[in-house]
C-alpha cells in the first residue's frame, strides 16, 4: 500500500507541448524563486562551482544548481549546517538547490561498498573507519542542507551490469527506500522529495518500477541509473519509456547528463531537468562548449586568436567591453589555461552560460512550436555533415517524428 501523499513545495506550471515531439516548456516555481524549464543544472559538489563565487555563477543565468549530500556530510558536516541555517546560507546562494542521495558516491567513487536492505556500508574515505547510509539518514543530511529539491536515496548499480537479478533487487529495494525516505522526511512543505526510477535497460523493469513511483505522488520524478556507460540507444529508449508513463504535471529529472546532444534529444523525449559535471570539468583542461563542437584551447593554433571563445555568445567573458563584457580572447586562453586557474574559471563561466542558453533557446522554439526546426539547426551546427549525425540520435528522434537526415 502506497503512503498518503505528502505535501508539495513546488508548482509546475505547463505552458507549451510541441505538436510533434514530446518536449515541453513549463515553469518549476520552487521556495527559492521560479526556474524556467527545460533547465540544465550545474553541478557545485562542495556547495561551490569550483573557481566561481556565487555572484560569477548567478550572472550565468542559473537559478538551480546542483549540491552533493555524501560530501557535504563530511565536510562540513551535519553540525555546521544545522549551525548556519542550511546550505543557502553557507555558500551565499539565494536561489535553489538540488541535493543528490549521497547513494551515488557511495558505489562509484568508494570500491568498499556494500549495499543490504538497512543502506549502503563502506569505508570513510578520510580515515578507512566503517559508515552506514541509511534512506533516512540521507534525508536528515539533506533536511539539514535545506535544498529546495532533495532526493531519494536508491539502490545504484551500473546499467551494463549483466545480472538481470540484481538489477531487479536494486529496483525494488529502490522502491521500499523511497517508502522509507517519505517517513523520514521532516519538511516536506519546503523541500521537494524527487523519486528515482531504476530498472536498468529493462524496460519492463522501469516500467514496473515507474507505476510504483508515481502511486507515492511525490512532487517531482527522476530518471536514474543512466548516464553509466551503456550505449546511447539504450539510453533513449529508456527514457522515452518511462517519459510516457509519467504524470504530465510534475518535472521530469533524467539525472546524470550533460552534452550538448544528449539534452536536446532528451528534451524531444519529454524530459525536463538535467545535471552532468562534464561542462565544468572539461573547462578545467581547457576545452570551450560551442555550437560547432568543443575547442581544445591549449592547442597552440590558438595562440595568436584573438576572436572571442564564441562570436555571438552574450556570456561575460565572450561579449565586448563596450558592451560590459570582458572581451576575452581565444588567445588570452591559450596563455593562461595551461598555469593559471584563471583560464579554468573563464572556461567554466562560458560553459555554464553557453548549457543555459542552450536550454533557454530550446525553451523559446518549444513555445513558438518549432522545436524540430531547432533540433535540425543545432545538429546541422554542431555536425558540419549529416553523414556525421549519431545514429542514435537519428533513431530516437525519428521516433517522435522529427527526420533529422530529411530537409
Amino acid at each position: 500500500m502506497a503512503p498518503v501523499a505528502m505535501p508539495s513545495a513546488l508548482t509546475y506550471e505547463l505552458l507549451a507541448k510541441c505538436s510533434v515531439t514530446k518536449a515541453r516548456a513549463a515553469i518549476l516555481h520552487l521556495p527559492h524563486g521560479p526556474v524556467p524549464l527545460p533547465i540544465f543544472m550545474p553541478v557545485a559538489t562542495q556547495a561551490s562551482l569550483k573557481g566561481l563565487t556565487p555572484e560569477q555563477l548567478e550572472e550565468t543565468g542559473c537559478r538551480l544548481c546542483l549540491n552533493n549530500t555524501y560530501h557535504l556530510g563530511l565536510k562540513p558536516g551535519q553540525a555546521t549546517l544545522d549551525a548556519i541555517g542550511g546550505a543557502h546560507k553557507f555558500q551565499s546562494w539565494p536561489h535553489n538547490i538540488l541535493t543528490d542521495s549521497g547513494g551515488f558516491q557511495m558505489v562509484s567513487l568508494l570500491k568498499l561498498a556494500k549495499v543490504a536492505e538497512e543502506g549502503v556500508r563502506f569505508l570513510s574515505p578520510h580515515d578507512g573507519s566503517p559508515m552506514l547510509l541509511t534512506p533516512e539518514h540521507s534525508i536528515s543530511l539533506q533536511n539539514s542542507i535545506g535544498s529546495d529539491i532533495i532526493m531519494q536515496l536508491d539502490d545504484v548499480i551500473a546499467t551494463t551490469s549483466p545480472d538481470l537479478a540484481r538489477m531487479e533487487e536494486a529496483m525494488e529495494r529502490s522502491v521500499r527506500w523511497l517508502d522509507r525516505c517519505i517517513a523520514a522526511h521532516k519538511y516536506p512543505e519546503r523541500q521537494n522529495l524527487f523519486c528515482i526510477i531504476q530498472g536498468g535497460l529493462d524496460l519492463n523493469l522501469r516500467r514496473q518500477c515507474t507505476k510504483e513511483m508515481v502511486a507515492r505522488d511525490t512532487p517531482g520524478i527522476a530518471i536514474g541509473g543512466l548516464s553509466g556507460g551503456e550505449a546511447k540507444d539504450e539510453y533513449c529508449r529508456v527514457v522515452d519509456a518511462c517519459t510516457s508513463l509519467l504524470p504530465e504535471k510534475k518535472p521530469r529529472y533524467v539525472m546524470g547528463v550533460g552534452y550538448p546532444e544528449d539534452l536536446i534529444v532528451s528534451i524531444a523525449l519529454g524530459a525536463d531537468m538535467f545535471d552532468c559535471v562534464w561542462p565544468t570539468r572539461t573547462a578545467r583542461f581547457g576545452n570551450a562548449v560551442t555550437a560547432n563542437g568543443v575547442l581544445n584551447l591549449r592547442n597552440a593554433a590558438f595562440s595568436g586568436d584573438f576572436s572571442s571563445i564564441e562570436e555571438g555568445c552574450q556570456c561575460v567573458c565572450c561579449r565586448p567591453k563596450e558592451d560590459g563584457g570582458l572581451g576575452i580572447t581565444k588567445a588570452y586562453i591559450y596563455h593562461v589555461t595551461a598555469k593559471e586557474t584563471a583560464g579554468a574559471h573563464l572556461l567554466t563561466i562560458h560553459n555554464v552560460h553557453y548549457l543555459l542558453s542552450l536550454m533557454k533557446s530550446a525553451r523559446t522554439a518549444i513555445m513558438e512550436d518549432r522545436y524540430p526546426s531547432f533540433v535540425k539547426e543545432f545538429f546541422r551546427k554542431l555536425y558540419d555533415d549529416k553523414s556525421k549525425f549519431p545514429e542514435w540520435a537519428v533513431t530516437a528522434l525519428k521516433g517522435v517524428g522529427v527526420d533529422l537526415l530529411g530537409d
